[in-house]
């Protein structure tokens, strides 16, 4: 034991030479009055109960029990845990939580009748979390549309889900909103419509998958503007997954193609949310491909957001691609994203098959970011709503290497927001271990869940008590961390 205390120090003693502009020494209190920190999952990857209760299968129920998909899936039991779980949270001192509605869970059939049961199990949920003095920060979907709904019309490629989607909001809306204060629509549509119907990599064509989200999200933001902001006092946004991009080399092809990148990805979301239309570069390479607004879905998607969900793990190298005679997203795109030891591939097997998946601390990364959200996009209202380092699930619980990344990634929050950013919060994810769509043997948890116990017993990492003593105000050096008999750590 003395040895593992030891190991721990060292490694803590290690952050001063944390990669990156962050700072070494910061608490909470350093942080704006009102500054939100939590940690997250989703409705898939966490409830399991995939067949109680009148659920019907969403889209990736189909694909998880489909030659493409991971062999097996592993789930939480959050569905029959969830007060537990919740009471881990407030030990921990979380202010907010996110997690998400299972549509197919709420609304079976995807329209029509709502499932009593469901509908008890969420409000339960967020009861128990507001109980706790917990933020529930909402997603209304988190990749699980009704499979229903998919094979009827083809989900997001057909304008009738915008009509859907917003009926689900509705209820969600109605049924929630006093407990509810923070919204966000769809989780990383750029994300979802590339790998969903570009390469084949998520759950069931590019362009108008997105157009179609962005309207379904605008019309989603003026029906609770018009029909419930005025009782229940809230906001709703988007969430958009975000990379930092920097060039291959220093040669103008290569920084062309890292803004072409960076239109194509994050501007793919912003650009109509800001300014009502897509950015040129997207515009004069996919001419009609690319759908376009009229002069009313302009005006009802640009202003439509009252915040913007950031989800970032790491920054990746551009290089100019030539021009290809394919006709997709990334051959539009023009650009190699190559992250610091591999070229990034979006198919199954190269995920699959990996032996580890790594991310290097690059805290500098976010901040870029951000600062060309600010000086981009009018500075919005932002929420980092997913950041996090996966391990390898089996390996040990002193999980030093997710320390160092929530250092210095919290760190990078803390100097933007000195800087004039309007980031209002930070959500760790995940806060246990998953269901991860990319890699089931990688996970982001604080808490280690044993996925072959029927308990699924919860153990938390040594990244729990460091986020844990942040959080309850306690310094983070080495010697607050000791160990105890029960759960081999314990804070001071």
């Amino acid at each position: 034991m003395v040895g593992q205390v030891l190991f721990l120090i060292t490694i803590f003693m290690g952050f001063a030479f944390c990669s990156g502009r962050c700072s070494d020494v910061y608490t909470r209190s350093d942080f704006p009055k009102g500054f939100l920190f939590g940690s997250a999952f989703s409705a898939f990857q966490w409830e399991g109960a995939v067949d109680e209760d009148g659920r019907k299968p969403s889209i990736w129920d189909s694909f998880v029990n489909s030659d493409a998909g991971p062999p097996f899936v592993i789930d939480c039991d959050g569905y029959h845990k969830y007060k537990e779980d919740v009471r881990l949270m407030y030990d921990m001192g979380l202010d907010a939580f996110r997690l998400s509605i299972s549509w197919p869970r709420l609304i079976p059939s995807g329209r029509g009748p709502v499932n009593p049961k469901g509908l008890r199990f969420y409000k339960n949920l967020l009861n128990e979390l507001t109980r706790h003095g917990i933020e529930p920060h909402v997603t209304l979907y988190h990749n699980d549309l009704p499979q229903v709904l998919e094979d009827e019309y083809g989900g997001w490629i057909d304008r009738k889900i915008i009509d859907d989607f917003t009926a689900f909001a509705d209820v969600c809306f109605r049924e929630f909103g006093n407990s509810v204060k923070l919204w966000s629509t769809v989780n990383e549509p750029n994300m979802l419509a590339m790998g969903g119907y570009d390469l084949g990599a998520s759950a069931p064509k590019p362009y108008i998958a997105l157009h179609n989200m962005l309207l379904a999200h605008a019309s989603v933001a003026r029906l609770y503007k018009q029909k419930y902001k005025e009782k229940q006092n809230g906001s709703v946004g988007i969430t958009c997954f975000a990379h930092w991009m920097v060039p291959f080399t220093s040669s103008e092809e290569d920084n062309i193609a890292t803004q072409r990148a960076k239109d194509f990805s994050l501007g793919w979301v912003m650009h109509p949310l800001v300014f009502g239309d897509y950015p040129e570069a997207m515009k004069n390479i996919v001419g009609k491909r690319l759908p376009s607004f009229s002069k009313e879905e302009s005006d009802l998607v640009k202003d439509s957001s009252d915040f913007l969900g950031i989800i970032h793990y790491t920054t990746l190298c551009v290089a100019h691609k030539s021009k290809s005679r394919n006709k997709d997203y990334l051959s539009d795109m023009r650009a190699s994203l190559i992250p610091d030891r591999f070229i990034i591939s979006f198919s199954w097997t190269a995920f699959g098959n990996s032996t580890f998946i790594k991310f290097d601390v690059l805290p500098w990364g976010l901040e870029e970011l951000l600062e060309y959200i600010k000086q981009n996009y009018g500075n919005p209202p932002v929420y980092i709503l997913e950041n996090g380092r996966p391990t390898n699930h089996y390996s040990s619980l002193n999980d030093v290497e997710r320390v160092e990344y929530l250092h210095a990634y919290i760190a990078a929050v803390l100097n933007s927001v000195r800087n004039g950013s309007e980031t209002r919060g930070y959500f760790q994810w995940s806060f246990m271990d998953l269901y991860e769509f990319l890699s089931y043997n990688h996970t982001y948890g604080l808490y280690y869940v044993n996925f072959s116990d029927p308990e699924r017993k919860r153990s938390p990492k040594t990244s729990a008590l460091w986020y844990t003593a942040f959080l309850k105000g306690k310094t983070q050096e080495p010697m607050n961390l000791t160990l105890s008999s029960s759960s081999g750590f314990s804070t001071q």
